[in-house]
């Protein structure tokens, strides 16, 4: 945009902002606020009303520059990069640290999808159809990376990626479904065909991320969310355990990272806690530091070796120094 353009649309929208500010304005009033020609503000009206805004002009005592109220927001003054890059910044901050931002910022994104121009409007739906969340501020990834996997779960064609693994860095085919965001990364929920069944993939180990043409018919999947925090907290360890914990679950949730235990409602005053870690007694220590009653409901093994832990912190706490 050149500097010349961006003066029309700043002063474009600073018009605009004073048809809002009040109901009626003269066209000298308005050429005297903005420092132009009445010539000059009408071909701004026009502008304006080629945007979509309804603004109508009457004449005689009385008339001047009227707003409708009440319209729906009209096509954004913004250029494609602007308008991709607004819609990335509204995700990344849909699963934000202030309260209430999140909500904001998924309102914001689907307004924005509703008034960009048609040419634009697919990209920001393959962002906000594709993502969903359970957790706040992240590892950043290759913004051309999110928007590629985020139209190949849009139009349902194959993705394919070069993946790290136990015996080393392996080409993935993939039925892509969602992208996810959690506190910390990005993760990609699809259905791996080298190994018929679904995973769960972090975005940021991706390297050579391309998008097929071949289609694919959806298949039943899982939540999303769910499922990624799931395997973030828990499949990801050789040991998992479960947990009846006598608190409501929106306590527990605010005592537990969403990436270290995935927490269930079970009724008003309890909750279901499912973590995994290297050893179980790694586990066991920090559902205790709760503060919180709490049953073992699986691993069997895992309440016997409650007594065995509860009967050493007896006698510890029974011994006395002597002398």
């Amino acid at each position: 945009m050149s500097g010349t353009e961006r003066g029309t649309a700043e002063r474009v929208l600073t018009l605009l902002g004073l048809l809002r500010q009040r109901q009626v304005w003269s066209g000298p009033e308005l050429a005297e606020r903005l420092r132009v020609t009445s010539r000059t503000v009408r071909r701004d009206v026009e502008r304006l009303r080629a945007l979509g805004y309804q603004v109508h002009a009457g004449q005689g005592v009385g008339g001047g520059y009227r707003l409708e109220p009440g319209q729906d927001l009209p096509p954004l003054l913004l250029d494609d990069e602007e308008a991709i890059a607004t819609a990335v910044s509204l995700l990344a901050g849909a699963d934000g640290a202030v309260v209430g931002a999140g909500d904001a910022a998924v309102r914001a994104l689907a307004k924005l999808d509703r008034v960009l121009p048609a040419r634009l409007r697919h990209e920001v739906r393959a962002l906000s159809g594709a993502v969903e969340s359970f957790g706040g501020g992240r590892t950043p990834v290759d913004p051309d990376v999110l928007m590629t996997l985020a139209r190949a779960c849009r139009d349902e064609v194959e993705a394919g990626f070069d993946y790290p693994s136990a015996d080393g860095v392996r080409r993935r085919r993939v039925e892509p479904y969602r992208l996810v965001a959690s506190e910390r990364r990005w993760y990609l929920l699809a259905y791996d065909l080298d190994r018929d069944g679904w995973r769960s993939f972090r975005v940021d180990r991706m390297t050579e991320v391309s998008a097929r043409t071949w289609r694919f018919r959806p298949r039943p999947a899982p939540d999303a969310a769910a499922y990624v925090q799931e395997s973030v907290a828990s499949r990801v360890y050789p040991h998992q355990a479960r947990f009846l914990v006598h608190a409501p679950a929106a306590t527990v949730r605010a005592q537990i990272p969403g990436t270290a235990a995935v927490v269930r409602e079970r009724g008003s005053e309890a909750c279901e806690v499912v973590s995994g870690a290297g050893s179980l007694d790694f586990v066991l220590l920090h559902v205790l530091l709760l503060g919180h009653d709490f049953e073992v409901l699986d691993p069997p093994e895992l309440a016997g070796r409650c007594q065995e832990l509860a009967r050493r912190l007896l006698s510890a706490g029974a011994a006395r120094p002597s002398g």
